[in-house]
């Protein structure tokens, strides 16, 4: 039972990055604000949109090819990325006096579930 209840949650986690990438496309100015940030303005905001969006969309994507294949390493993306943000939000809270940002809650859990199902994954390989 504990496997497929893994395989469901990455699922969902795949799902919700994809969901907050196309936020990006779809309401930039709410998809800031959420995040704690302005919507920036002229190539600020191409930048923004543009670098948030492929963080977002291209970590679901790798995401879910890993879980329909079957691949554990194509989970490996989606953790490094998560899971560098997390650090770097981190970093940037004691080295540049940011406020710690709350979302590392949600992705350290996201990093626990993505890391669960490629070691399911590598398991059933091996």
């Amino acid at each position: 039972m504990l496997p497929k209840i893994i395989k469901v949650l990455a699922y969902l986690t795949s799902l919700l990055l994809l969901g907050m990438g196309l936020r990006w496309l779809i309401d930039p100015a709410g998809a800031a604000a959420e995040l704690g940030m302005p919507l920036l303005e002229g190539l600020g905001r191409s930048t923004q949109i543009g670098d948030l969006t492929a963080f977002f969309v291209g970590g679901s994507c790798l995401a879910l090819a890993g879980l329909i294949r079957n691949d554990a390493k194509l989970l490996y993306a989606p953790i490094l990325l998560v899971g560098l943000a997390a650090v770097f939000r981190t970093l940037a809270w004691l080295l540049h006096d940011a406020a710690l940002a709350p979302q590392i809650i949600p992705e350290i859990i996201m990093c626990a579930i993505f890391i669960l199902a490629a070691r399911q994954m590598s398991n059933r390989a091996g």
